[in-house]
């Protein structure tokens, strides 16, 4: 019996999908425990792209079970195109997917609070993908929230409306004016509703206790990245679900001891999207070169990613909370060319040289101080093995290893699943 757990320890965008959709053939269930639609999982194999936002990244694969969490909150109308795009694939659904009765509903209201919300922020706007994640987290810890459970039962049609007239309520103390269509947006709603009543609904954390029992392999499968943690990250830029190790116990009802290794995934280099605080962010030639080479663009909302070189201490950070066992680095490729590469190793404040990530990392006081290695010319995306890196790129393996007190176990050198190199 196993439950792994596979998160991403940066800002997201680190290629949680890829290393998923990687390691499923060794795993029997892949479970996806918090976030909703604001996330985009991209995998690509034989020369095809997908990009999945609420379906665990195990999906192609022919024997895993994927199975959507009680953490997760989703939004029916976005979960049933996805299932259309995947359409060509002849996927037995009946057979590889199953949701957890416990998970939230996003409703058509719940986007339109998150972009009223968004919008009345002005310049100190969140960043926020605008898919009505944060106000449906907000109804669940404030007990106001519709499970997927709930669309089977007798008065859904008067707690649907009971919460969507609520919505509307609180809509009207916004100073921000957005336009909307709510009766098209609810005829949509409505009709993704009836499809998503057709799926497999179960008591998921009892459905995971006998699979644990049974021996079976599970992979827990967070979305976003751990600096994004509703506690833990650069609050109040983050997130609204925990993104942490953490978050796969009450995502999915998994005892903390029944978890055997915390698989960690990080960039050869930082990105974020959207607003918050970034002390390694370039604004120069390099930054824009990680971007155009990294193609570093959301697959979720398509906005450009800010790009800069590798934080030590936030990484450190992340590693500690997370307990990771084993590191996964992503897109060394990208750095390919750069004749010197910076890592950030302390940050200069007010109260001196600290190499821990402090209480706020938003204000201008910080500065991060720099080691600098030598880089690599060669391309390392035609690489299959390790005796085929680089001198310079073993080297910043090396360095990266001994300075985060973790091995690199997974070393990756281009987004397709064949250019993925075991250590």
């Amino acid at each position: 019996m196993t439950v792994d757990l596979l998160l991403g320890l940066q800002w997201g965008d680190e290629g949680k999908g890829k290393i998923v959709d990687v390691l499923t053939s060794s795993y029997d269930i892949i479970a996806r425990f918090q976030g909703g639609p604001n996330a985009g999982h991209t995998l690509e194999f034989e020369g095809n792209k997908h990009v999945l936002h609420t379906i665990p990244s195990g999906i192609f694969h022919p024997k895993a079970v994927n199975l959507i969490g009680n953490g997760v909150v989703i939004d029916p109308v976005i979960f049933m195109q996805e299932i259309e795009n995947l359409a060509p694939y002849n996927i037995n659904f009946d057979e590889k997917l199953l949701i957890s009765k416990k998970a939230h509903l996003i409703l058509p209201t719940h986007r339109l609070l998150d972009a009223a919300s968004e919008a009345s922020k002005g310049k100190a706007k969140i960043g926020s993908t605008l898919k009505g994640i944060g106000p449906t987290y907000m109804d669940k810890t404030g007990r106001n929230g519709i499970r997927v459970g709930d669309i089977f039962a007798s008065n859904w049609d008067e707690k649907f409306q009971k919460l969507t007239n609520k919505h509307l309520e609180i809509l009207k103390n916004f100073d921000a004016i957005i336009e909307y269509n709510l009766e098209e947006m609810e005829r949509v709603f409505l009709r993704s509703i009836d499809a998503l009543r057709k799926f497999n609904m179960v008591d998921s954390e009892h459905y995971l206790h006998q699979a644990q029992k049974a021996g079976k392999k599970i992979l827990a499968e967070g979305a976003q990245g751990s600096l994004l943690d509703v506690d833990f990250g650069t609050y109040p830029f983050v997130t609204s679900s925990t993104t942490t190790a953490a978050g796969a116990c009450t995502g999915l009802g998994v005892a903390p001891n029944k978890i055997k290794d915390v698989f960690g995934i990080f960039k050869a280099y930082t990105t974020r999207v959207g607003s918050g605080p970034f002390p390694t962010e370039l604004f120069d030639e390099d930054g824009e070169t990680m971007g155009r080479v990294g193609n570093e663009f959301g697959a979720t909302t398509g906005r450009s990613r800010r790009c800069g070189w590798l934080d030590l201490v936030a990484l450190k950070y992340a590693i500690k909370i997370n307990g990771v066992t084993q590191l996964m680095m992503m897109k060394g490729d990208v750095l390919s060319g750069f004749d010197k590469i910076k890592v950030c190793t302390a940050y200069q404040t007010k109260e001196g040289v600290q190499d821990y990530l402090p209480y706020d990392i938003s204000t201008e006081d910080i500065q991060p101080l720099y080691e600098e290695l030598d880089g690599w010319e060669e391309d390392l995306t035609q690489l299959n093995e390790v005796t085929q890196f680089p001198k310079n790129f073993l080297d910043y393996i090396d360095y990266l290893e001994k300075a985060l007190e973790t091995p690199i176990k997974i070393v990756s050198v281009g987004p397709d699943r064949a250019q993925t190199i075991y250590r």
